[in-house]
């Protein structure tokens, strides 16, 4: 018994002699090495660059004198931010367009991720997988031209059906109104795939006892899907929704300004912050976009704390942190 305890002893120390001498071996120094240069890339363009976008919308910035020659300004950004005439329509688009999304994405991919996963057979079960992801992969551009191809005033087809049967041609690129559909559509139709997947990888998960258990009990299928397969989701629904929470203020560029064509008339319903900020750099305002963009960010942190504070306070377990 004592010479047990003494071995039990004795490897003790061996092994927390083994656990410090990990930093003494040359082939983990090596491999720390590799890791380096990446290690640099990543400092470099990512905590450098918002050192310096923190320091831009202080500063009267000029290209030509740099960040460090340039005069600071105090809040002399933030004041154009508040008094430009367009502000109130940007914000206005980015925050409804964002809330909007929130809300139908999640509904439209769990309501494909329960149909797919009511599908039994395999082979069709792969074939419409394939179909309604391979969206995801096409460029934003590509789908600008789809859309396009659509729309076109003279030669889409949506027109080319509106004269077969008899209507006018409807020239889709002067009527702001129509465009928060069709911005909603193209989402959904990029997104749906990828999006889905995740809740129908959720929903494999399930233990399938449960649906044989629920059989027994004579539940239907629709009966087994509201007990059991949607709230398997909830936890996912929740994650998505606080990580979706700071875009509320920062939406998709790519479709807001590739699928309008950066056309004027159509800033009323299709220009957000992100395309207001691409138009002033392109002006040259550097200062101004950064300060938009330091806004963007800090009220998308306050907005992914809020939302889990207010999952943690309704169901803790489903929190983020």
């Amino acid at each position: 018994m004592m010479r047990a305890k003494t071995a039990a002893g004795q490897a003790q120390p061996s092994a927390l002699a083994k656990k410090k001498s990990i930093w003494k071996n040359k082939s983990n120094w090596e491999l720390l090495l590799l890791c380096l240069p990446a290690l640099i890339g990543y400092i470099v363009f990512n905590y450098v660059s918002m050192g310096a976008a923190l320091v831009i919308p202080f500063k009267d910035y000029k290209f030509s004198q740099g960040i460090f020659g340039s005069e600071w300004c105090g809040l002399e950004n933030f004041k154009w931010i508040l008094t430009s005439t367009s502000m109130s329509r940007v914000l206005r688009n980015t925050i409804l367009y964002g809330a909007w999304f929130m809300i139908v994405g999640p509904v439209v991919n769990m309501t494909i991720a329960l149909l797919l996963f009511e599908i039994r057979n395999r082979k069709a079960l792969k074939t419409y997988q394939t179909i309604i992801t391979f969206p995801n992969f096409m460029s934003m551009v590509i789908v600008g031209y789809v859309v396009y191809a659509l729309l076109s005033p003279k030669t889409g087809l949506f027109n080319q059906v509106l004269t077969f049967f008899g209507q006018p041609p409807t020239d889709m690129y002067m009527e702001p109104g129509r465009w928060p559909v069709i911005l909603t559509l193209v989402n959904l139709w990029k997104g749906v795939g990828m999006g889905s997947m995740m809740y129908f990888a959720s929903l494999m998960g399930i233990d399938t006892s449960l649906y044989e258990a629920a059989e027994l009990d004579g539940a239907n299928r629709f009966q087994a899907m509201l007990h059991i397969s949607i709230p398997h989701l909830i936890p996912l629904v929740c994650i998505f929704t606080i990580m979706g929470a700071g875009s509320l203020i920062n939406g998709n560029f790519d479709l807001f300004y590739i699928i309008p064509r950066d056309t004027s008339i159509l800033y009323e319903t299709t220009d957000i912050l992100n395309t207001y900020v691409y138009r002033a750099l392109s002006n040259g305002s550097y200062a101004m976009g950064a300060t938009v963009g330091l806004i963007q960010s800090a009220v998308g942190m306050l907005l992914v704390v809020g939302a889990n504070l207010i999952v943690r306070k309704i169901s803790p377990e489903n929190s983020m942190f």
